[in-house]
């Protein structure tokens, strides 16, 4: 039998699942007893040791020295994958620590399996890059390639949605004709495809059960972002207007609310820069704050309480509280849920848009629909789910495995 390990290699969360060739698939357990592994590798300079998942961010949040990276995969099809960044003494290129933890990965896949897969099928997003095949390719390669440097031989790729697709078809008892809406940390992808048991039967070429995909490049780090230019930056002088009436430049404001830009804002040159901006503030206590976060490397913090914030107020409802004692003694934001779907209007109206446009390119009106089946970790904020059903009336929202179901998917998959 051949043995298959698939891999979903997310912006914010990653899974793996295993296939002994026959039966269902083996999710495997990347952290204790969790399934998705957050895509995040904390090199600490005192043990001089690579970490990963949960533990790199609790290490990062409770002070440790060291270097904290998260949405990698943001990078791909970009020049900044290929540049050198030095962790723990040792120049290393973005695509190479994507490696390693490809890497991580593949090591607890096999403490787990006792075996090495001879084949690999990792997950991809209808695009990496919006309207730009050529940087999409790009993006593709570098993937491949830092799944080369971790060792991987017998690599192909399948689309996220459709691999989320696959999963859900293993529990249908009949033939349904599915919207498959994956929405991750940095992608939103969609597919209209026909599954039942007697298709998995079949086996051979799925091509002709697709009858469309889209994707846009928005995801939860992209809400993460508008969250924390709209409830936290203002805090630190985003928008704040100077001593001659024009805003404090932006640039800063927007690194800091990016994942994987915050650690470019630790350079010594892009200190001298925020150092600088202070001519541009009236309240000079503004720029204050913005120089602790900076000097004392408080970015990550900062953007993963506005993360648990909107995660809180998604799963409550209630309006959830941004301490931010650790920048300066009694600071403090809320975020509410209206103030969370306000926020994040523009952004669903174009993800839902491109739902729209997926069942329209293939042929079809949305109560043609027998399902919307949702995964990805985005997938499950409110403001989202009711956008969908206001745009899909009377159509039924399947939530699956919304951090696993990528994983599974893969396995059932032939790649290419």
């Amino acid at each position: 039998m051949t043995t298959t390990l698939g891999i979903d290699f997310g912006t914010s969360n990653s899974a793996a699942a295993w296939h002994a060739g026959h039966g269902a698939a083996q999710p495997l357990m990347l952290e204790g007893t969790a399934h998705a592994l957050p895509t995040a590798i904390f090199f600490n300079a005192e043990d001089r040791c690579a970490h990963f998942g949960r533990d790199a961010v609790a290490q990062y949040l409770t002070g440790a020295d060291g270097r904290l990276m998260r949405s990698l995969k943001s990078l791909l099809g970009s020049a900044l994958l290929l540049e050198k960044t030095e962790v723990n003494g040792q120049a290393m290129s973005f695509q190479e620590i994507i490696g390693t933890f490809l890497k991580e990965i593949v090591a607890r896949a096999h403490a787990q399996t006792g075996a090495t897969a001879d084949r690999v099928v990792l997950g991809r997003p209808v695009h990496f890059v919006d309207d730009d095949p050529t940087r999409d390719a790009l993006a593709q390669d570098m993937l491949l390639q830092a799944a080369h440097t971790a060792g991987l031989r017998n690599v192909s790729f399948q689309l996220e949605p459709l691999a989320a697709a696959f999963d859900y078809e293993q529990r249908l008892d009949r033939e349904t004709l599915v919207l498959v809406a994956d929405i991750g940390g940095g992608t939103s992808d969609f597919t209209v495809v026909r599954l039942g048991p007697e298709r998995v039967q079949r086996g051979g070429d799925r091509s002709a059960d697709i009858l469309a995909t889209r994707g846009v490049h928005i995801g939860g780090t992209d809400f993460d972002q508008k969250l924390s230019l709209e409830q936290a930056m203002p805090l630190l002088g985003f928008r704040h207007i100077g001593p001659q009436q024009r805003e404090v430049p932006s640039a800063v404001f927007f690194d800091l609310a990016t994942w994987h830009m915050i650690h470019w804002r630790y350079v010594p040159r892009a200190l001298r820069e925020a150092q600088a901006l202070r001519d541009n503030y009236s309240d000079l206590g503004l720029h204050q704050r913005l120089m602790t976060v900076l000097n004392e490397r408080l970015g990550h913090h900062l953007a993963n309480d506005v993360e648990q914030a909107k995660i809180a107020t998604s799963h409550t409802g209630d309006t959830a509280e941004l301490n931010l004692d650790y920048v300066e003694a009694g600071l403090s934001t809320t975020l509410s849920a209206t103030s969370l779907t306000q926020h994040l209007n523009a952004h669903l109206t174009r993800v839902v848009q491109c739902a729209q446009d997926c069942v329209r390119d293939a042929g079809l009106t949305s109560g043609a629909l027998d399902a919307i089946y949702l995964t990805g970790g985005s997938s499950a904020l409110t403001p989202f789910q009711r956008a969908l059903q206001a745009a899909f009336v009377g159509t039924p929202l399947v939530e699956g495995d919304l951090f696993g179901g990528v994983a599974a998917g893969l396995v059932y998959s032939k790649g290419n």
